[in-house]
């Protein structure tokens, strides 16, 4: 896992700070350095590639910039050391709380495989109760990467996918992919919606159901 050390902080700072670089690329920037040596599971998939594509789905729902970088951002908080103050530093206060929004809170003292059910009733919670409509666009698009490559590697290797997760039961993954698009049903007439409830329908075969 990564942590920013003083250095690293610095560096970033020198790199970023009264960067003539977009937006979006100095998130891609922080986001590169936060992740980097993680690969997404299963594979050799640099982890950087699911939040660039979660960007790019968000940018094909809005053009607010800060929605796109924190969308590059989103798992910073969750899947790294950086801390919330750092990110506000660096990107600012509307930016760090969306990506404060996106994030479970992982419970590191405990197993995670034990905290699963909590953490995902926590998230569909967020998004159905607190969430407004650019943090559900956020949520969206992450759910959308992840199906994505869950229904591609399904074609590859089938049921043993869920091996590789903390939570192994393909039934509850299926109730919190369902649940979430219920949630995010707000969004149903953008494509990306309807892209998420089709593979969720594919995945998790609730057609035959």
């Amino acid at each position: 896992m990564y942590k920013m050390t003083a250095e690293m902080s610095e560096e970033l700072k020198r790199m970023l700070s009264g960067s003539s670089l977009p937006l979006f690329e100095q998130a891609c920037i922080f986001a590169a350095v936060a992740h980097r040596g993680a690969t997404r599971k299963g594979g050799r998939i640099p982890y950087l590639v699911h939040p660039v594509e979660a960007a790019g789905i968000v940018a094909e729902m809005t053009d607010d910039e800060d929605l796109i970088a924190a969308a590059v951002l989103h798992d910073i908080l969750e899947d790294t050391d950086v801390t919330y103050e750092e990110l506000e530093q660096f990107f600012g206060s509307r930016i760090a709380g969306y990506v404060y929004g996106e994030s479970e809170d992982k419970r590191r003292d405990l197993p995670p495989e034990s905290t699963w059910m909590l953490r995902k009733q926590e998230t569909v919670d967020f998004l159905r109760e607190k969430a407004d409509r650019n943090a559900r666009m956020l949520a969206l698009a992450d759910k959308l990467s992840n199906i994505r490559a869950i229904a591609r590697d399904i074609d590859k290797v089938g049921d043993q996918i869920w091996e590789r997760f903390n939570q192994k039961d393909k039934n509850k993954h299926g109730w919190m992919y369902r649940q979430t698009a219920e949630a995010l049903r707000e969004l149903e007439d953008f494509p990306a919606w309807k892209e998420y409830d089709r593979l969720v329908r594919k995945v998790f075969h609730e057609d035959s159901m």
